[in-house]
């Protein structure tokens, strides 16, 4: 049985549906040890024999036994295996990839091997050497000569160490020199126990093998054996091979983009602005809220709040929206809560009069804690039968307003009785004392003997509920808005945290917009990756030929257009959050002295959001670019200029 051996091979090509045979009915046998030369001229149909052999085409008639395996049967893993285990390519253009140094170029393939990296490096080094490149391993393609870059293509076809090598006229882009040290080259793999198919249209560069094949118009015209097959010592173990690992492509992508550095920064700083806008909204949106909410909260406690019945008619009545004793106990039981105690707003406004002077205010509800004491300026909370007035009242008394603390006044309001008719309240009060935020106000106690005295029943239409800290206070609101009766809730937040809820909703609402309109730019960001991965599969075309025909999947090459991409997001993203960081802390040194805050508020959340954005936008904007990569022809590519 031969090692390798081909049957009938016949292959067409089609031009407009119309057949066009290239190879006729080929039949050879090869084994280990020769150095056979296919001879003819060009258009022979030697190339398209050579991709046959080599699994690159299996779009044929015929049969390739390996080892008395038929090939021809084999999927496309199967293929990629072949390739991988058995077949070592040697090009007439030599195809070695331009971002890889020489070490690297040769390690293509090591990397598809069971070898250790230290294994894998020191392999490289060694066939480098051998091939008289062990000074050049770290430079580049493109720093070496014709017949230097010839001996890199013949150590990476030995790097897997596969039975079976082909050069496709490996000495047709070389001088006399150089064509005579090549092939000295390839006897000494011949010798080492290999199978060497050479393609070749140069007599004298068949002569130097074992056996020359003539091929012309598509069918052997002869088969001559020049000399004895190299003698074949004990048997031949192949390095065990495995397709390219991810971390492999990862590292490829990386070298690549290393090799283009200039035009990949431009692109990464490209896609930052996008990342850099929206997180620039975002946290200044969350500036912009910590702020509102701290100038608000400097004018109340933070940790009480005025719960009211939630109703549907726009006048109910004072017993409608009461809050009862039984709400009240059912809010107490609410985890967090620390007190809950009845309060009265008085709708309509109140009247309140010194001497000859009356102001009329419009704000005026009983003594809770969601008032500041330390924010009294002077005097003291009120008691029975005293009132605290706020800053702005008691400068309508006069300039010095502190001089109103001690005096009676009058206050006069208007309560709604039990028949709904109005009834008239008025009592002279005692000023306990000047607060410079929140509204004008006096005790429940001293209100509710107000209406005792009018036999009108004082009805509390808003319970103050106060907990240890905000944290616990937000937590406590959200569950009293939960709180329901008959299926509808039962509640509302009023006064000063229901505004800030409202206000909140609608910052971070319009900067939302704001952030959604900076991720327009986001979008620009994807067009141009899909551009710049669409130009890097043209101009990387030959490359994927040489990987395929490496032996490398069609998975792998997607996923070296991936990883590039991911690469992309992931260093855009990180300039990005950088570049915002900067302007936070630029705007933020700017605008301490006016406002004494931190305006931008860029939180880890954002920085996760803006990482996980621009790599997901730069994964799927490299779906369509990668699958086309996958999908080129590795005989066509390989055949691209």
């Amino acid at each position: 049985m031969s090692f390798l051996e081909l049957k009938d091979i016949h292959k067409s090509y089609y031009v407009n549906k119309e057949p066009f045979p290239v190879l006729k009915g080929i039949s050879l046998k090869f084994e280990r040890g020769e150095f056979v030369s296919i001879l003819g001229e060009s258009g022979g149909g030697k190339s398209t024999l050579m991709n046959i052999i080599g699994g690159l085409d299996h779009a044929y008639e015929g049969d390739v036994l390996l080892e008395g395996k038929s090939m021809h049967a084999a999927n496309e893993k199967d293929l990629d295996s072949y390739r991988r285990q058995t077949i070592g390519f040697i090009f007439q253009s030599f195809n070695l990839i331009s971002h890889l140094t020489l070490l690297d170029n040769v390690m293509v393939s090591l990397e598809m091997t069971n070898m250790t990296h230290a294994q894998q490096v020191k392999r490289a080094t060694d066939l480098l050497e051998q091939v008289g490149l062990g000074e050049h391993i770290h430079k580049h393609p493109n720093q070496i000569s014709g017949g230097q870059k010839q001996r890199v293509a013949i150590a990476r076809a030995l790097a897997s160490d596969p039975d079976v090598i082909i050069a496709d006229e490996p000495t047709g882009a070389l001088d006399s020199q150089n064509t005579k040290e090549i092939l000295e080259l390839m006897d000494g793999i011949a010798e080492s126990g290999k199978l060497v198919i050479c393609v070749t249209h140069s007599q004298d560069v068949a002569n130097h093998g074992t056996r020359i094949v003539h091929m012309e118009d598509g069918q052997i015209n002869e088969d001559r054996q020049l000399k004895d097959p190299f003698p074949i010592e004990g048997q031949q173990l192949s390095t065990q091979t495995k397709h390219l690992s991810f971390r492999s492509t990862l590292k490829m992508s990386l070298q690549h983009m290393r090799y283009n550095l200039k035009r990949n920064l431009l692109i990464i700083f490209g896609g930052s602005i996008g990342i850099f806008s929206v997180i620039l909204m975002l946290s200044l949106g969350n500036g912009v809220k910590g702020y509102m909410n701290d100038q608000i909260m400097s004018q109340i406690n933070p940790t009480t709040i005025q719960v009211a019945k939630k109703v549907d008619e726009q006048s109910a009545s004072a017993k409608a929206v009461e809050v009862t004793k039984a709400d009240r106990d059912r809010i107490d039981k609410i985890a967090g809560t620390q007190s809950v105690v009845p309060g009265y707003y008085v709708a309509n406004g109140a009247q309140i009069q010194n001497g000859d002077k009356t102001q009329r205010i419009m704000q005026f509800q009983t003594w809770n804690k969601t008032e500041k004491a330390s924010d009294i300026t002077k005097g003291h909370k009120p008691g029975k039968n005293e009132i605290l007035l706020t800053k702005d009242t008691a400068k309508k008394f006069g300039k010095n307003y502190k001089a109103m603390v001690g005096k009676t006044v009058s206050l006069s309001l208007t309560a709604m009785g039990d028949d709904n008719k109005p009834v008239a309240l008025s009592r002279d009060l005692k000023v306990s004392g000047i607060i410079k935020s929140g509204t004008d106000t006096a005790s429940y106690e001293t209100l509710d003997s107000m209406y005792k005295a009018q036999n009108v029943t004082l009805r509390a239409n808003f319970a103050a509920v106060s907990m240890k800290d905000v944290q616990t206070t937000k937590t406590v609101q959200n569950k009293i808005k939960k709180l329901s009766v008959n299926g509808k809730k039962a509640f509302i937040i009023t006064g000063a945290g229901a505004i800030l809820d409202s206000l909140n909703t609608y910052i971070s609402l319009a900067f939302y917009v704001l952030a959604g309109i900076a991720a327009i730019s986001l979008l620009v960001s994807a067009i141009m990756i899909i551009v710049v991965l669409y130009i890097s599969v043209s101009e990387r075309t030959k490359e994927i030929g040489v990987l395929r025909a490496l032996g490398v999947r069609r998975r792998d090459v997607r996923n070296l257009f991936v990883s590039e991409a991911f690469f992309i997001g992931l260093f855009s993203a990180v300039l990005g959050i950088i570049l915002g960081w900067l302007m936070q802390l630029l705007i933020n040194h700017l605008a301490a002295p006016a406002i004494h805050f931190s305006i931008i508020q860029m939180t880890s959340g954002y920085v996760i959001f803006g990482l996980v954005v621009s790599i997901l936008i730069s994964l799927l904007a490299a779906l369509a670019p990668s699958h086309q990569a996958a999908k080129l022809d590795p005989i066509e590519s390989l055949a691209v200029e």
